[in-house]
């Protein structure tokens, strides 16, 4: 292959890395999922040896553990601070709609305008609606940590499949 190839691939593959990288600090967008493409085109342009599958193996079982650690670190910590069930999937769901209404940042205010809203609705303290609330911004400081955190380490992990390779 073409050193301008080769060149060009591991450029595009760590364009993406980057885009996946940093699109972790939206909350719905799938870096983890493009990092992860990305990884995957680059073994298929460049060939899968026994250490790029390994690697593609650990890149995979990184980012299914990341999206489940994610996914329970948001909901568990507005639960521990006396967030219903259902104020959190309603929550959820408003941090989606933000998102797509008010891209890149909506989510970020409507997830707990809508845990305010909804546990002082149900509990009508606003003291109890406001601990829901930090309990739920903690939850989503940790996710963030962990989705970021397994985003470095899936780019590190292919930077050494690349030099290794």
């Amino acid at each position: 292959m073409p050193a301008w190839l080769d060149i060009s691939i591991f450029a595009l593959a760590q364009v993406m890395m980057l885009v996946g990288l940093f699109g972790l600090l939206i909350p719905v967008f799938p870096g983890l999922l493009i990092m992860w493409i990305a990884a995957l085109g680059y073994g298929f342009a460049m060939g899968f040896d026994i250490l790029g599958i390994v690697i593609m193996v650990l890149i995979t079982l990184l980012a299914i553990i990341a999206s489940l650690i994610d996914n329970i670190f948001m909901g568990a910590g507005a639960r521990k601070m006396g967030a219903s069930w259902g104020t959190i999937v309603l929550a959820i769901i408003a941090g989606v709609v933000g998102t797509l209404v008010f891209p890149p940042f909506g989510g970020f205010i409507a997830a707990p305008i809508a845990v305010l809203l909804l546990e002082y609705y149900h509990k009508r303290d606003f003291k109890l609606a406001w601990q829901a609330l930090i309990g739920l911004v903690t939850g989503l400081g940790l996710s963030f940590a962990a989705r970021f955190a397994a985003g470095v380490i899936i780019m590190m992990l292919w930077w050494f499949w690349v030099w290794q390779g």
